[in-house]
């Protein structure tokens, strides 16, 4: 077992949604070893979540100068990294190493206790990414940590909205095959927009700034804030004033799940099994046809429904026949 004092080095690099459902890793280390200062290698721009929630004490950039060398068989570790893996009593990696040569080489330069975790689940098993992730735990005599991304930030900004119960929207993702057809948004955020008091956060990415400027036409100006291209932990601050979430199979909806939102989460054809959001207050919605099946109705029913705060706080799907 290593010294709870030392210092904990995980590795992870992906998107929002990989790490979003690796956040269970790090807070059971934290549970484990709470004198243990965390350190992340990652994407700083993502990886500042688990610092905003008190969940990592620093983050490393993952592409800093001279990395990538630790990924060449030939190659040396320069003498910075080195020093740096040196550090630390444990390393947890969860990077796309097929050939172990990272591993090799991290090895040569530290004592830790390094453990070789997997860069993604495996679809075949039917096992939820957060336990795939968790799995390499039981190294550390870890066991049945929660497997739940929970992201508690320390501080709240608030959505720039004020005085009414907060939607946040977000009508894109990473892929378009994943959305929801914007004609169907629009016609959503009609209705809501006359049906609700409700004030809008309207989310999304550089991407998907035209899509956004369309939407935001049919809400009424006082009552809609956008929050475009903004840094992860000042996007998750502003997802944290808010009520009620809905989205697509995307990273953002896994956020606002860890967030703890009532969220709504319009689903294609990925894997829930392996990929839904655990958050306890996420909804699902599907439709056996395929997304574009899903209908404006039966979206605007569920959506009321939990602005009204009528439906249980338990996960639910919904399949739409």
């Amino acid at each position: 077992m290593p010294d709870p004092r030392g210092q904990i080095l995980v590795i992870r690099g992906g998107a929002i949604g990989d790490f979003i459902l690796t956040l269970p890793v790090l807070a059971a280390l934290r549970a484990q070893f709470p004198s243990a200062h965390l350190t992340v290698l990652g994407y700083p721009h993502i990886a500042g979540l688990a610092v905003l929630g008190g969940l990592a004490d620093a983050v490393k950039p993952i592409e800093a100068r001279g990395l990538a060398a630790c990924f060449n068989a030939r190659a040396e570790v320069p003498a910075e990294w080195a020093e740096f893996f040196a550090g630390f009593a444990v390393i947890l990696s969860y990077l796309y190493d097929p050939d172990s040569v990272f591993e090799q080489h991290v090895r040569r330069c530290t004592s830790a206790v390094f453990i070789a975790g997997p860069h993604r689940p495996t679809e075949a098993g039917g096992i939820h990414a957060c336990e795939t992730f968790l799995k390499p735990l039981e190294r550390l005599a870890i066991f049945d940590a929660d497997p739940v991304p929970r992201l508690a930030p320390k501080s709240d900004a608030g959505s720039g909205l004020h005085g009414h119960l907060k939607l946040a929207v977000h009508p894109g993702s990473g892929s378009e095959r994943k959305n929801w057809p914007e004609a169907n948004w629009g016609e959503l955020l009609r209705r809501l927009a006359a049906r609700t008091a409700a004030d809008l956060l309207l989310v999304g990415g550089e991407a998907e700034g035209e899509r956004l400027a369309r939407l935001a036409r049919v809400w009424p100006a006082d009552r809609l804030a956008a929050a475009r291209s903004l840094p992860l932990t000042e996007l998750a601050l502003r997802l944290a004033g808010c009520a009620v979430f809905v989205g697509h199979d995307s990273g953002l909806t896994h956020l606002a799940a860890a967030l703890g939102l009532r969220g709504l989460a319009l689903w294609g054809d990925t894997d829930p099994a392996v990929w839904r959001p655990r958050g306890e207050r996420v909804h699902r919605l599907r439709a056996p046809e395929g997304l574009a099946a899903l209908t404006v109705d039966r979206v605007e029913t569920e959506l009321l429904n939990l602005l009204a705060g009528t439906e249980g706080s338990q996960p639910f799907e919904r399949s739409v026949g």
